[in-house]
């Protein structure tokens, strides 16, 4: 018997060897626990008890096939420098890689000596990456993002989220300078859909990564408040994407994302004040714990509070204030 388990042990080291793959000898134990599907947690009537004075314009088969349909996708952000960037996406079901955006200077001899960083994004992982209780903490986040950003008024009830599509002053033309996402002649990129998307450069990264064509939601910014799955997906992109120094709201409750020494000195921590960081850090966020401005700040926690509670568990540490945190540039 001894000399049967030597022998498997050196089988072992060899297969690893050759193949550079994973090779598990003995108990599976460590395998992975499979992706829980939100459905099975998440029901329509859930969904239904969580929204009751929502627009009818936002469903639950929305929310579903938003998700759904972009789990099949994954995005590779690679960034030299500050500013030079080259995305790929990739369908998982058929393995295709697109290149949908690579910036002129990004074979250039000086910019491949830059600082390099890359970025994978798994929209699969959207609530669904840990173990169950995680799982739920970032639904109940996300949940309390978009019931905040969507209210009217605050009832103190936390039952009026997703009443708004977009925000009330249509007027307001949200156009900035952009050479890779310029705004189409004669739109408005005012906030839209359940995390208000706003600014034609937004309209258009978001677009080209959901859509793998940055024109889609560029040349018609109203398909946000016209077809619900739309809208939940540029939720959905935002929530799941780091934007330049900030990491994304995702794997900050995902437990993927610890703070550096600047954001510690900055007094960022992981938890769910981190993520109003990520949403609105430069109006709610470093203004204390109390007083008017943070109003809105306490608003989004007690969403978070509320949701938890729905969804049957608790977040004891959630370190859930960003009123001493510094926003990111």
């Amino acid at each position: 018997m001894k000399n049967t388990i030597n022998y498997t042990r050196i089988l072992c080291i060899v297969a690893l060897t050759l193949t550079l793959f994973s090779f598990k000898c003995g108990s599976a134990t460590n395998t992975p626990p499979a992706k829980v599907n939100i459905a099975s947690f998440f029901t329509e009537k859930d969904f239904n008890d969580f929204f009751p004075l929502r627009d009818k314009f936002y469903t639950y088969s929305a929310f579903m096939k938003a998700i759904n349909d972009l789990s099949r996708i994954k995005i590779k952000v690679e960034k030299r420098s500050v500013s030079i960037y080259k995305i790929t996406r990739i369908n998982k079901l058929s393995g295709k890689a697109i290149v949908i955006r690579q910036d002129e200077d990004w074979n250039e001899l000086w910019a491949i000596k830059m600082p390099y960083a890359v970025a994978n994004i798994d929209f699969g992982d959207f609530c669904t990456e840990k173990d169950n209780a995680t799982n739920k903490k970032e639904l109940a986040a996300f949940f309390a993002h978009i019931a905040h950003e969507t209210r009217h008024g605050m009832n103190g009830k936390y039952n009026d989220g997703l009443m708004y599509t977009h925000e009330l002053n249509t007027t307001l033309q949200y156009i900035s300078d952009s050479d890779d996402y310029p705004a189409a002649k004669g739109k408005l990129y005012y906030g839209r859909g359940p995390l208000q998307l706003s600014f034609n450069g937004n309209y258009g990264y978001a677009s080209s990564f959901i859509f793998g064509d940055k024109n889609i939601l560029l040349k018609n910014p109203d398909l946000v408040t016209s077809d619900a799955a739309v809208a939940f997906k540029t939720a959905i992109y935002f929530w799941m994407t780091p934007i330049t120094t900030k990491p994304s709201a995702h794997d900050v409750m995902a437990g993927n994302w610890k703070p550096n020494a600047d954001d510690a000195a900055k007094g960022r921590t992981a938890g769910f004040g981190m993520t109003t960081v990520i949403v609105n850090g430069a109006v709610e966020c470093n203004k204390g714990d109390t007083g008017p401005d943070a109003g809105s700040m306490n608003d989004r926690i007690g969403y978070y509070q509320y949701f938890l509670k729905k969804l049957g568990i608790t977040d004891d540490n959630c370190a859930c204030s960003c009123g001493k945190m510094t926003p990111y540039p």
